[in-house]
């Protein structure tokens, strides 16, 4: 395992979000690995300093009664219904406002399984194990009409596979891959230095509609649904080009 590997990987570690084989993978390697030992250490200094009691604000046990207090003696001397009476209204864009405040502040608090298919953390995991020395491809070629017939037999459907060649995105080959507990085709592409994994499986009757992209662990993910087929790309390739690579497999999208 290398170290980007490694520290990609540490944040999973430390909140036991891996499956036995990976925590070993990254144990094995942090063992060996002064630097990388020491970044781990690093962030679980952060995490216990966070957790420290003495961080956290406790209200004066007498807050509770004086609150209490002093509403029962605005609510006796109507003092409070004037204040409701003569009150403005806040205007249309500051309430607005307000809910988008909400919506975001919800958003971004909410766990991100909450807001993404639950497949996203398994094509993303496997991504990187692929790029693990040997664990690319299963079959490694540049030519679509090898990597194409070479998925027959192996699944109950024939994936595409575009050549991109000529707008700078090298197929390396192919391999088989799990989704869902079931296994799709993940077709391998490169663009200068960065690893593309093409993941595509049928469409069971799924609509089209925009690509959405995802970010998780590092690693960007767009996901679409074309024609019989639904894709998701995933590479540490920046969203822009991303994107474009999603539009040159399918035309439209």
């Amino acid at each position: 395992m290398h170290c980007d590997q490694a520290r990609t990987l540490l944040d999973a570690l430390l909140d036991d979000e891996l499956d036995p084989v990976w925590t070993l993978e990254v144990e094995q390697h942090l063992e060996g690995c002064p630097a990388c030992r020491s970044a781990r250490d690093a962030r679980t200094a952060l995490r216990d300093s966070l957790r420290d009691p003495g961080l956290r604000f406790a209200p004066p046990v007498a807050l509770e009664g004086r609150v209490r207090d002093a509403v029962r003696r605005a609510g006796s001397g109507g003092g409070w219904a004037r204040l409701r009476r003569t009150a403005l209204r806040p205007p249309a864009w500051l309430a607005a406002a307000a809910v988008l405040v909400l919506a975001v502040v919800v958003y971004q608090v909410l766990p991100r399984g909450s807001r993404e298919p639950a497949f996203v953390q398994q094509v993303v995991s496997s991504h990187v194990r692929a790029l693990m020395p040997g664990h690319l491809t299963d079959v490694a070629s540049s030519e679509h009409h090898t990597v194409k017939p070479w998925f027959a037999g192996r699944l109950d459907y024939s994936p595409p596979v575009p050549d991109l060649d000529r707008d700078g995105f090298t197929l390396e080959g192919a391999r088989i891959d799990y989704v869902d507990d079931r296994p799709v085709a993940a077709l391998v592409y490169r663009r200068r230095q960065h690893v593309i994994s093409l993941f595509a499986w049928p469409a069971a009757g799924a609509a089209a509609g925009s690509p959405q992209i995802y970010t998780r662990r590092g690693y960007n993910v767009l996901h679409w649904t074309a024609g019989p087929a639904t894709f998701c790309a995933v590479s540490d390739l920046n969203e822009g080009e991303l994107r474009a690579f999603g539009r040159l497999v399918s035309p439209g999208t």
